[in-house]
């Protein structure tokens, strides 16, 4: 019987003993998108590595032997690019601003009003002027009528000679009076004229250097266009855009006329504007032993702008092609895209996201270029400074 109860003694719940404590489980949910992000992050690396490396890419194109390039570089110089008309816009007469119409940038076309200015005082000038040609007028007919009065009364005997002779005199001061009164009218009426500012010819505003309110003047010829004071904008044609450069003096012989150069700037370096020799201008820089030349640009684009930084490269006069013999098209690819693979000369053309290796037979260089004699035909893409572990068959991305 004892044993009985002492098996159900141990049987039994003891409710004042602690319950032992519960796992927690927070940390287990902050674990779980640590793993899902890893994972997502080595799908993503996988992903790439089967699409291959990331390169650069260019296309190769096909020129004419004479459009490649005029010939070998002879020198460099470098300049600025200006334009070749342009102007300091100012009025005629001093006076206050009253009407802009333009900003930097605007178009304007010849004779297209630009500014006003304040013309109240011209206006009443105009006023002044027209009244006296008519008190003119007025006392040039008085004196007319009497002139015909004194011939009449000479004719009769009853008027002197003397008297008549003096009546012409007034009449002639009279005439004399009226042909100053028109000149003054004419006058104040160019003064008002004067208050209109017009474009002198068709160009661009690159420069405003006056408000409304602003006081301006004449300028005279010659002036700087950043320092000029009382001009209203500066004006340049766009469409003469050309470089200044300074030479050395010992290079100067080895230019002649109508010299084929190539222009670039150092806003976009890897843009190459056709040129060509305008002008040596015939006096030297004894400061800096230098003579400056004036380039044409062929094929300028809106991208060029007055006073930016170029580098003009003089080349060597091309030969003309005859009817017999034209030019004949050539493939041109950078020359970073023509690398060496096993003593070979190649270059990897992208297709479909992979590379085939081309193996081609490198010309001359020209202004970072290298003609492609054999090998291509043209139009490919293929990859700029492929790196050495690039070979045959291998995926690549193209940037961008």
């Amino acid at each position: 019987m004892s044993d009985l109860k002492g098996e159900l003694a141990s049987l039994r719940i003891d409710r004042d003993q602690p319950a032992a404590p519960r796992l927690r489980r927070w940390p287990l949910f902050l674990f779980i998108p640590v793993v899902l992000a890893l994972g997502a992050l080595y799908a993503l690396r996988a992903r790439q590595a089967l699409a291959g490396p990331e390169v650069e890419t260019a296309r190769a194109t096909v020129v004419r032997e004479g459009d490649a390039s005029a010939g070998a570089p002879i020198l460099t110089a470098s300049g600025y690019v200006v334009a070749r008309r342009k102007a300091v816009v100012s009025a005629k007469i001093q006076g206050r601003l009253s009407d802009l119409r333009v900003e930097e940038g605007s178009r304007v076309r010849q004779n297209e009003v630009i500014a006003r200015l304040e013309s109240l005082d011209y206006e009443a000038q105009v006023e002044r002027a027209r009244a006296a040609l008519q008190r003119a007028q007025a006392d040039l007919a008085e004196s007319q009528r009497q002139l015909e009065l004194a011939r009449r009364l000479t004719d009769e005997k009853i008027m002197s000679t003397d008297t008549l002779q003096t009546t012409e005199s007034r009449a002639r001061v009279s005439e004399a009076a009226v042909s100053q009164a028109r000149a003054d009218l004419s006058f104040a009426q160019a003064s008002l004229a004067n208050t209109i500012i017009r474009a002198p010819f068709t160009g661009t505003v690159v420069k405003k250097m006056a408000e409304v309110g602003e006081s301006v003047a004449p300028i005279p010829p010659g002036v700087n266009i950043s320092t000029s004071s009382g001009a209203i904008v500066a004006l340049a044609d766009l469409d003469t855009l050309e470089v200044e450069a300074d030479v050395s003096e010992s290079n100067v012989a080895k230019l002649s006329a109508d010299q084929p150069a190539e222009v670039s700037v150092e806003a976009f370096p890897d843009r190459r504007y056709r040129a060509v020799l305008r002008q040596v201008i015939p006096t030297a820089d004894r400061t800096k032993a230098t003579v400056q030349v004036k380039v044409t640009i062929l094929d300028k684009d809106e991208l060029l702008k007055p006073e930016m930084s170029a580098k003009v490269t003089f080349v060597e006069p091309a030969k003309a092609a005859t009817a017999a013999a034209p030019a004949a098209p050539v493939v041109m690819v950078p020359k970073e895209a023509v690398v060496s693979r096993d003593g070979k000369s190649v270059v990897f053309e992208v297709q479909e996201g992979k590379v085939r290796a081309r193996a081609v037979v490198p010309g001359a260089e020209r202004q970072g270029q290298l003609v492609v004699r054999e090998g291509l035909a043209g139009s490919e893409l293929v990859v700029v400074r492929p790196p050495e572990t690039l070979k045959d068959g291998d995926a690549v991305r193209g940037k961008g």
